[in-house]
């Protein structure tokens, strides 16, 4: 869990209190789904973001694993 609120706080940077401004976070959703980065507003990330919650739970465990392997080989 905390793997993945340190994901979404670096991914979220300059943007803390509206996340769904930041420009990665678009582009991760434009190139996972193909939608339009200009064109994402507030509801079509949490839309985006309730019809793939599972896929993203995955992603964010992954990045636990990631990030927990490269901690132990440095």
């Amino acid at each position: 869990m905390f793997a993945a609120l340190r994901f979404l706080w670096n991914a979220t940077r300059g943007h803390r209190l509206a996340p769904w401004r930041s420009d990665f976070i678009k582009w991760r959703i434009e190139t996972f789904s193909g939608q339009k980065a200009e064109t994402l507003a507030l509801a079509d990330v949490f839309r985006f973001a309730w019809s793939t919650r599972a896929e993203l739970l995955r992603f964010l465990a992954w990045t636990g694993t990631i990030e927990r392997a490269t901690r132990r080989q440095g």
